[in-house]
């Protein structure tokens, strides 16, 4: 057989080859379309297409429908700032480097390699081969050598392309986690900004009645000494006045450990923002309820939106175990001339070359192969499953969330009234009492219960602004203005070598 038709028929296995490279085996993946209800329960009326186009340009940045510019601030240093966010975008660029990793296994694979030095072989081995240009009085021989070694696997059942397919799932599967990340991360900057708004507002509650206690305590001793009061009432009125002083003093730690917190949440040391958040502000505005349906959940919650992704993943993983019990072709091709002196290496005689078309087919492993399919299926129906579980779960506190803010507005209602109510009754006792027509205790019992109502009424606003947040949270909001990866390899392969220039590795 001549080498040209070796060469034809190599041609014509190749071509055959890359005929069959378009059939990829394994399931096509196909979302799992779950029944969902068009509108939710706790919805006050339907939503207009014009009302859902609000709340979609809203939830890019819900934060600033409370409207609050420090709040705002403190919202964009978190995101440029926070190690958490940019511990998840790195794990982005990892899973695509194992994509890539993967997706290289499609071209080529070429080295070249080349090789210097002496040998001696041995006389005393019987009938040793003589080489040629080697005479037995002369064991010892130099060897110069170079050439290319090349591989090329012939992706022809599709594991390859699954392998990638499910890679590119994964990196996705990472974009979702950051964005998970960077939900979580708003959620906690605004919360904490709120509960640190809402501490300094019981805290000039608690200054107040400091000065109100104050009063009382002076007020009783001026009684004694006019001959009204009595021991007994200025040591209810001292014991009184302690007991505000003391409650003080823990609202002043928290308000310090707040700040930390969001320190820490902005990527930087603690105590950094002391100074301009000790200065106190009013509650933030709670927004106008948003426009809600079960789409907008279902587009944005990213936990929804990578269990999606994962069981795609999974759907692909069952194509590369399929893969496995198909035939296997590869291409090795090696060019590796040799001689002795280095004039010698360029001519045909010391051309050494190897081209071959190999193809393998497993037969028996046991049921190995067939255990792997089963487990890669077993897998992608619990994907499946998992998806199905996160959006029950998601629809739920989205749910919950709605209800506790349409329940949450008469109850501030009524605990703002409540308060307004009972500082009316703490003046008019205070009155009575320096009149003398009521005792000390009634005075101890308006106070206290007024304290008690505007701490009350303090937490229920908290509340409401919690719940605003909460909703916005469940929705899947926050992440839509806010680009995928802010980050870069901090070492360029260009710069480290230079074949990198001209071949990506």
């Amino acid at each position: 057989m001549t080498m040209m038709t070796k060469t034809r028929r190599a041609g014509l296995v190749l071509t055959s080859a890359l005929v069959m490279a378009g059939c990829t085996v394994g399931p096509r993946y196909q979302p799992d379309r779950m029944k969902v209800p068009e509108h939710f329960t706790e919805d006050e009326h339907p939503a207009t297409d014009a009302e859902i186009a609000r709340t979609n340009a809203e939830l890019k940045d819900w934060w600033h429908r409370f409207g609050d510019a420090e709040l705002d601030r403190l919202v964009d240093r978190a995101i440029g700032g926070n190690y958490d966010l940019q511990i998840a975008g790195q794990r982005i660029l990892a899973e695509r480097a194992l994509r890539d990793s993967q997706a290289s296994a499609w071209y080529p694979q070429v080295d070249a390699n080349t090789t210097n030095g002496d040998s001696r072989y041995s006389l005393n081995v019987d009938n040793w081969p003589l080489r040629p240009g080697n005479p037995a009085n002369r064991p010892g021989a130099s060897y110069l050598s170079y050439g290319v070694s090349a591989s090329w696997q012939i992706d022809v059942f599709g594991r390859i392309r699954r392998s990638v397919e499910a890679q590119e799932r994964a990196v996705e599967e990472t974009i979702e986690d950051r964005r998970a990340v960077l939900m979580t991360m708003l959620s906690a900057v605004v919360s904490d900004y709120m509960v640190l708004r809402d501490t300094q507002l019981r805290l000039e509650i608690s200054n107040r009645n400091i000065s109100v206690a104050q009063e009382a305590y002076d007020l009783t001793q001026r009684l004694y000494l006019e001959g009204v009061g009595n021991t007994l009432q200025i040591a209810q009125a001292k014991a009184e006045l302690d007991s505000q002083l003391a409650a003080r003093e823990p609202l002043r730690t928290h308000i310090a450990q707040i700040t930390h917190a969001l320190d820490v949440l902005m990527g930087q040391m603690p105590g950094t923002t002391e100074a301009e958040l000790k200065i106190a502000r009013p509650l933030p505005k709670v927004p106008d309820f948003p426009a809600t349906m079960p789409s907008i959940v279902l587009a944005n919650r990213p936990d929804i939106r990578r269990a999606e992704r994962a069981y795609a993943e999974s759907t692909a993983r069952i194509g590369v175990a399929v893969a496995q019990m198909y035939p296997n072709f590869s291409i090795p091709l090696n060019f590796n001339p040799n001689a002795s002196a280095m004039y010698q290496l360029f001519q045909a005689g010391a051309l050494s070359w190897q081209f071959f078309m190999l193809a393998s087919l497993p037969l028996a492993h046991g049921g190995k192969l067939t255990a792997q399919v089963r487990g890669m299926q077993a897998a992608a129906e619990a994907s499946r499953l998992s998806y199905r579980q996160t959006v029950l779960t998601a629809f739920r506190e989205v749910e919950d969330a709605m209800a506790a803010w349409h329940d949450d507005v008469e109850h501030t209602e009524l605990l703002h009234r409540a308060a307004e109510d009972s500082r009316l009754a703490s003046d008019r006792a205070r009155k009575l009492y320096s009149a003398g027509l009521v005792g000390f205790l009634e005075v101890l019992t308006t106070e206290r219960t007024a304290l008690a109502a505007e701490n009350a009424e303090a937490e229920a606003r908290l509340e409401r602004l919690q719940d605003a947040v909460n909703l916005y949270t469940a929705m899947g909001g926050g992440w839509q203005g806010v680009a995928v990866t802010a980050t870069a390899l901090p070492v360029s392969l260009e710069k480290q070598n230079i074949l990198a220039r001209a071949f990506k590795e």
